[in-house]
């Protein structure tokens, strides 16, 4: 469905995009994951056609992004990291412009946001500025989906919305993926990797990996051990202390925890509790641990 062949894009001096390839099969669920900066939104409005790429092709359902963008603009639903609906008109009001762009009605599509546009509908006469974070994600959705479109393309479209919002929304992707449509989905959040069929891992304009999130994981290589600490004010101090352990490799901290690889076979969970209660730093736990996507990342950009 969405097809991308050495994709290259410049701002200037700084190349956004080098050489990007990839392909997203027809009902998938793909997700671009990186940090800001990582080259994911350049992409996007790429394939939405909001962009011409300075090299390279792209397609959508065999459509040039370039030579045919009519097209696929009235077969793309596509929502913008920041929220661009019209503030000043009211819920019903965004949807039924929306609607009518493309030449229809919410009538005609109803069934396609009825269980997303339902949970804010009670509000519908609020003006869209005035929802809350959550409630302009659900509106930004309805409005991309009111028109039926093959392909939904989402840019961040958790990012600073709440926990229980966000675990809402990737439920509404996995319905509308069971309906068919194709999901091209970015996020900063290493976590909703996971729920994707298959990822992209991002940076500096580069693809690091393409596989599934258990494919992702299982490449790691080597042992990884976590470590606790229980003060929580010695932890910037345990990070820098074993960063020198001998035998230590990568070391960053994830969550409450600090991931560090081994590269010597001697390094056990023992050895490092022995290694900074020496440095003074007691209350230590310390346990191999399984590698996530996070840690796949961090050890794809060292190399």
């Amino acid at each position: 469905m969405i097809k991308v062949d050495k994709i290259e894009k410049h701002y200037g001096p700084v190349q956004a995009l080098k050489g990007i390839s990839l392909d997203v099969k027809e009902g998938e669920l793909f997700g671009l994951i990186g940090p800001d900066g990582a080259g994911k939104t350049t992409l996007m409005r790429i394939l939405v056609t909001l962009l011409f790429p300075d090299k390279g092709v792209a397609t959508l359902d065999g459509l040039d992004v370039v030579t045919e963008f009519r097209k696929i603009r009235r077969m793309v639903g596509y929502m913008p990291g920041r929220f661009s609906l019209y503030q000043d008109l009211t819920v019903e009001e965004n949807l039924n412009f929306f609607a009518t762009v493309f030449g229809g009605t919410v009538k005609d599509n109803y069934h396609l946001v009825k269980d997303i546009y339902g949970q804010i509908e009670p509000f519908r006469n609020r003006p869209a500025g005035k929802l809350s974070g959550g409630m302009k994600q659900k509106l930004a959705l309805s409005c991309a989906l009111i028109h039926a479109p093959k392909v939904l393309i989402l840019d961040e479209p958790t990012t600073g919305v709440d926990a229980v919002s966000r675990k809402e929304f990737w439920e509404m992707l996995n319905n509308l993926k069971r309906m068919g449509i194709t999901i091209l989905v970015s996020t900063p959040y290493m976590d909703e990797a996971r729920l994707c069929d298959r990822v992209a891992l991002f940076q500096n304009g580069e693809i690091l990996s393409i596989d599934t999130p258990e494919g992702i994981t299982t490449s790691f290589k080597g042992r990884l051990l976590g470590v606790k600490v229980t003060h929580t004010a010695q932890r910037f101090d345990c990070v820098n202390q074993l960063r020198s352990m001998p035998g230590a490799g990568s070391v960053f901290s994830f969550g409450d925890s600090i991931h560090v690889t081994c590269r010597d076979e001697g390094m056990t969970a023992q050895s490092i509790m022995s290694y900074l209660a020496g440095k003074g730093i007691a209350g230590i736990v310390a346990e191999p641990v399984a590698a996530g996507i996070e840690d796949v990342f961090m050890a794809l950009m060292q190399q």
